[in-house]
């Protein structure tokens, strides 16, 4: 997909920098065009223009009554002039990690292991199950669409998209965060896809780190509420706060704070880093704060140290996000560690994730769904059959190694000998 940039300095609240899907371009029908319009709280189209985000950017609240009083006399508290820069923000995101390589420049781990081939499988392929139950759920493969977008009308098109294509395989799905609906609410509906998705198993997401600047119960139920959702996600990242401009760094009493929202909110919360991973002693912790669930992003995929970089206005700015691009925990590594402290606790494996083999490996490992982002992201932003095609393919590659593997369902893939270490020379 190529993406054909006219930035223009963002003034005023109600101008942003919108990128259309520009289906007169020669040649290319899905061409994503930047360009600076103005912005409107309008019912979304199919045609309309707008600005997607990728899976982690930062955002979440502190609990009713526990507002601080000091907090940073710097946080934006102009919202519509917030919700601007954040969506600029998130133009920026997506041209980075379109264009840029910010990958890891590390692996995940899952390299490191291999399935033992079963020459004679006794199984018939017809017959294998992927279904599987998480949160109460039952999902058609063990596959979330992680975090992504949200607050533009493109982010609104490719929402739908993704949840449409949720709704018919029986998907899990996460939208990007909604930092950005909190603070202009005339977004929420590029968010609001359960009239797309009724039965989907959905999550909202909020950056926990907001529970340290102003945020409290009610803004994380208005993300629930905005969006009908079965979950909370709350995501950690530090590591891209400390290299983003002006990055929300105030991490302090976060924990209990957290403690408090997984109180109060009647929903499970789930906590999600964004590419570092969660070590097993910080997930025992969160745990015992109250967690229901936990996604790992561990090291591997893209890397924010590195989107941060690309983007930065300054050079010191430029210099961390260079010199911590490879900073985390690999994937395989975080399911492996927190299994051994937790193994009943419901774990998602993301971070790097981007085939089905990969899925598979999570969660012979011990993981209960594998999330990914980037490939649900090029697959939406270019169209509904590109998306099935995709889905398609990651459920031939999961049955292909319960076939291979001589198993016809997914605990099968955690028997003794089924995944073995792989000699590396």
């Amino acid at each position: 997909m190529k993406i054909d940039h006219a930035y223009s300095p963002v003034k005023s609240s109600p101008n942003s920098l919108t990128p259309s899907l520009d289906s007169s371009a020669s040649g290319n029908a899905d061409r994503l065009t930047i360009t600076h319009v103005t912005a409107k709280p309008s019912r979304l189209s199919t045609e309309s223009s707008m600005q997607p985000d990728i899976a982690t950017d930062q955002d979440a609240g502190v609990v009713a009554g526990d507002r601080p009083t000091d907090y940073p006399t710097d946080r934006p508290t102009d919202y519509p002039a917030a919700a601007t820069a954040t969506q600029t923000r998130k133009a920026d995101h997506l041209r980075v990690c379109l264009e840029e390589n910010v990958q890891f420049q590390t692996t995940t781990g899952l390299e490191r292991y291999r399935f033992t081939h079963c020459c004679l499988p006794e199984v018939d392929r017809r017959n294998i199950d992927l279904s599987t139950s998480f949160l109460g759920k039952r999902l058609g493969a063990p596959l979330l669409i992680s975090s992504m977008t949200g607050g533009t009308e493109l982010a609104g098109l490719i929402n739908r998209r993704l949840a449409e294509t949720a709704q018919h395989y029986g998907l899990a799905m996460g939208v990007g965060s909604q930092r950005v609906a909190i603070e202009n609410p005339g977004v929420i509906s590029t968010f609001a896809v359960r009239s797309h998705a009724p039965d989907i198993l959905l999550f909202a997401n909020l950056g926990a780190v907001q529970l340290n600047y102003s945020y409290s119960l009610d803004e994380c139920q208005k993300a629930v509420d905005w969006l009908e959702a079965d979950a909370l996600v709350l995501h950690l990242n530090p590591m891209q706060e400390c290299v983003q401009t002006k990055g929300d760094t105030n991490f302090h009493g976060l924990l209990a704070k957290i403690a408090k929202l997984c109180q109060r909110l009647p929903i499970p919360v789930i906590a999600k880093e964004v590419g570092n991973g969660i070590s097993a002693p910080m997930a025992q912790r969160l745990l015992d704060a109250g967690i229901s669930a936990i996604d790992v992003a561990g090291a591997g995929g893209t890397s924010w140290a590195r989107v941060e970089s690309e983007r930065a206005k300054d050079a010191l700015q430029r210099r961390l996000g260079n010199t911590f691009a490879n900073w985390g925990i690999p994937t395989a590594e975080c399911i492996t560690e927190i299994r051994q402290v937790a193994p009943t606790l419901p774990l998602i494996a993301s971070g790097g994730l981007r085939n089905g083999l990969d899925v598979a490996t999570a969660i012979a490992l011990g993981a209960d769904l594998g999330g990914l982002a980037l490939p649900f992201l090029q697959a939406a932003a270019d169209s509904d059959g590109a998306l099935h095609a995709l889905t398609d393919a990651l459920f031939a590659e999961l049955t292909t190694v319960l076939f291979c593997t001589g198993t016809s369902t997914l605990e099968g893939l955690r028997q003794p000998g089924i995944l073995v270490p792989r000699h590396l020379t």
